[in-house]
């Protein structure tokens, strides 16, 4: 069968539509760019290889965390301590190793993962809601009130269980009355009131806290008093974990599962409100998660500060603002943070450096250092 010829001059190509001849395309239909067409087959596997390497690391930091200290132990010996467990066999490796795994160093290694993890997502949920990238999770008042109920707590002898109880209804107490006091005041914007209101009960809980420490015995309560505010993991234990990580996990469920809504909330409540999007409703779910993951951790850990306002920045600009990809990563690079700051704060000096001070020497000058680069790109 001979090929369909059309007539060169009533074809602007020149070319025939069917010509066997003629590899040209009709003009209706789309050229593919093969460019771009081969970057957009690799994206989604640089993105897995992103994502295997941000876990391939996290794991590396996780063992160095038990090779640090004391008494090292190496992966080798760690798998042979776990896998024996599994199985109800004997390691072969001495009694005081396996309890420094179980006891000591296990529970303070997932204590350092859950506070990373709870404080960042708390933290970018937060920076997200209130479209401000200066915020942090205590800037409605849970940080304080947390503190407020544990120095009340020391203050009163009580012991450290009922000290971690007085922390979390501390932090949600104090969250409460910010919501209260904005639901009280509705002729200004939603965002502006919560955020002076969080400013406001803060510094008179701050002011609480310190009249306390003015009250406190110098010799036995005021010094607990201090090193619980300047933060530390030395005491946690498995019971704890066993309390905090269900409330945490029961926080950033709401966050994952409404993703895609929070990153509407970045927009004015207007035209947030105009593509079907609950604002006052979504924003009060999302306090109440962020809340219940910071003072769960805060209870058990004290008051950690600079990483939910550092690591939500740096996962921004390794991810993007969307939250469905800045939330996993900030879960990633928080949890490792305060791993390799905890592990500093047992290892760095003779004596063991509270947490709070180290992610503070930390973070405030890579802080520094990100909003310098930011103004010079600018």
């Amino acid at each position: 069968m001979r090929p369909l010829a059309v007539d060169p001059a009533r074809h602007p190509t020149g070319r025939g539509f069917f010509c066997a001849a003629s590899p040209a395309l009709p003009p209706f239909l789309p050229r593919m760019n093969t460019a771009s067409s081969t970057r957009a087959e690799q994206r989604p596997r640089r993105t897995a290889c992103g994502w295997l390497l941000g876990v391939a690391l996290l794991v590396a930091v996780v063992l160095a965390a038990f090779a640090s200290g004391q008494f090292p132990i190496t992966p080798a010996q760690l798998l042979r301590i776990v896998w024996a467990r599994l199985l109800g066999a004997e390691s072969g490796l001495p009694a005081a190793m396996e309890t420094v795994v179980w006891r000591i160093r296990l529970p303070r290694v997932c204590a350092a993962l859950l506070v990373g993890s709870a404080l960042s997502a708390a933290g970018a949920a937060y920076q997200g809601m209130f479209r401000n990238p200066l915020v942090s999770p205590d800037i409605l008042g849970v940080a304080a009130g947390a503190g407020t109920g544990a120095v009340l707590a020391i203050w009163l002898n009580l012991p450290l269980e009922a000290v971690q109880l007085f922390a979390f209804i501390g932090g949600v107490l104090a969250v409460a009355a910010v919501l209260a006091i904005a639901a009280l005041v509705r002729r200004h914007d939603a965002v502006l009131v919560l955020v002076l209101a969080g400013v406001a009960v803060g510094a008179l809980l701050g002011a609480v806290i310190a009249l306390i420490k003015t009250l406190a015995d110098t010799e036995t309560q005021l010094p607990a008093i201090t090193f619980w505010l300047m933060g530390g993991l030395n005491a946690v234990t498995a019971a704890d974990l066993r309390v905090s990580a269900p409330v945490v996990l029961a926080a950033l469920t709401p966050m994952a599962l409404l993703r895609w809504r929070i990153n509407l909330l970045s927009l004015p409540d207007e035209e947030a409100a105009s593509l079907g999007v609950p604002v006052a409703r979504l924003r009060r779910l999302l306090v109440v998660a962020a809340t219940l993951a910071t003072a769960s951790v805060v209870a058990i850990a004290g008051i950690i500060g600079w990483v939910g306002l550092v690591v939500p920045h740096v996962a921004r600009l390794l991810v993007g603002a969307d939250f469905s990809r800045l939330l996993p990563a900030a879960l990633l690079l928080g949890s490792g943070f305060v791993v390799v700051a905890d592990t500093l704060a047992r290892t760095a000096a003779a004596i063991e450096l509270p947490l709070g001070i180290v992610t503070s020497l930390v973070g405030a000058p890579f802080f520094l250092f990100l909003l310098a680069r930011s103004g010079r790109r600018e």
